[in-house]
């Protein structure tokens, strides 16, 4: 489980950054694989997977608007954030610095899955070389260490 004194320092350690724009993402796992969505083609970054992820709304806490995007994007509800696996800094489509603070979650259940902003999903063996970018990549290995220790 993740302490919430984490998810302040997190927020500090970005302002500190000169981060615009905060992002959370959760890795959601059902046995063996791992749940990743398709951008929308005309989307920024369009046609990659990722994690079920999505922007912050100021003055929301990480652990809130984790929760709120994942139900938001896949129509599954968090029942607990199990680890914190890094971050990783990109520029937005807007133009923003953006940080996306990554989280190993547990659903109350793995479905249905309903898309409410992206093209496709699948779910993906965790030990396949998954079809994400190599910042998303090193966020699923961070994940497969926390599963060995």
């Amino acid at each position: 489980m993740v302490e919430n004194s984490l998810f302040a320092e997190l927020v500090a350690q970005a302002d500190a950054d000169g981060v615009q724009q905060l992002v959370v993402g959760g890795i959601v796992r059902d046995g063996n694989t791992v749940l990743l969505l398709q951008r929308p083609d005309d989307d920024f970054m369009g046609g990659i997977f990722e994690l079920p992820s999505g922007k912050v709304e100021p003055g929301e806490a990480l652990d809130t608007a984790l929760i709120r995007e994942v139900k938001e994007e896949t129509g599954l509800d968090v029942s607990v954030i199990r680890h914190y696996l890094g971050s990783f800094d990109y520029t937005s489509g807007s133009g923003k610095k953006s940080r996306q603070f990554n989280f190993a979650v547990d659903v109350a259940a793995a479905g249905p899955v309903v898309l409410q902003e992206h093209d496709a999903y699948g779910w993906a063996a965790l030990d396949d070389d998954l079809p994400v970018t190599d910042a998303v990549k090193a966020v699923f290995n961070e994940y497969r260490e926390t599963l060995s220790r």
